[in-house]
């Protein structure tokens, strides 16, 4: 019983230690990296990062998903809330759909410019 109880709790800090870590890994090519792309990507990889923490909080051990069907009418009380869920799965689409329309905009910068860095960029005028 001790062991499997350790081994939980073992999996569970690595599920947060994971989300965290995407989310300093993003949060670096975000702050450091010069080029849009990279940057971009550092976004989604936090956006990773949050969903997968989002879905780790709302995870509570022992409970069933909620799913009703014939006989589990006494296992309401032992089930998880699919709120988290809906919204991670909701902020997945809007996720998607930022990065399409951040990369459409590197894209159309790139024409531009003639380049994907940000301090050449910010070096040009208008």
């Amino acid at each position: 019983m001790y062991n499997l109880e350790l081994q939980n709790n073992l999996i569970t800090t690595s599920v947060y230690g994971s989300a965290i870590a995407l989310i300093l890994i993003g949060l670096y090519a975000v702050l450091v990296k010069k080029n849009l792309i990279k940057i971009v990507i550092g976004l989604s990889i936090i956006d990773a990062g949050i969903h997968l923490l989002f879905v780790a909080i709302g995870y509570i051990k022992g409970f069933t998903a909620p799913i009703f069907s014939p006989g589990s009418e006494n296992l309401a009380n032992k089930m998880v809330d699919p709120v988290p869920q809906a919204l991670v799965l909701t902020a997945i689409v809007i996720g998607f759909a930022t990065t399409a329309v951040a990369l459409s905009l590197v894209i159309r910068l790139y024409k531009h410019h003639n380049t994907a860095r940000i301090d050449q960029i910010k070096s040009l005028k208008w």
